[in-house]
């Protein structure tokens, strides 16, 4: 890489009127289920669907993005997992804490 250039990486960011929230894993529960601790403040149960659950692991420490549900707010659906960069250029852009 040269000197003075930075990678260009595509990252997903939360869309708000979607109700998306960044957040990160704190506990595996098992039965696809994750504890997470989101940027609102609120700490979710996260249920990872079967489509993201085959196609990549999700582990304790991942960013993931959360979409709460409707009816009950504390618990919600985990719908992306950021990998390694992306995270890191979440949080030199300010978007984590």
């Amino acid at each position: 890489m040269i000197e003075g250039t930075e990678e260009v990486i595509r990252v997903r960011i939360p869309r708000e009127r979607n109700r998306e929230v960044l957040g990160i894993v704190q506990k595996m529960l098992g039965g696809r289920r994750v504890t997470v601790q989101c940027l609102d403040g609120v700490e979710r149960m996260g249920r990872i669907p079967g489509r993201l659950k085959r196609r990549q692991w999700v582990n304790v420490g991942d960013v993931v993005i959360i979409v709460p549900w409707d009816f009950q707010d504390e618990k919600g659906e985990v719908i992306y997992r950021y990998k390694r960069p992306q995270a890191e250029w979440l949080r030199k852009k300010g978007y984590l804490k």
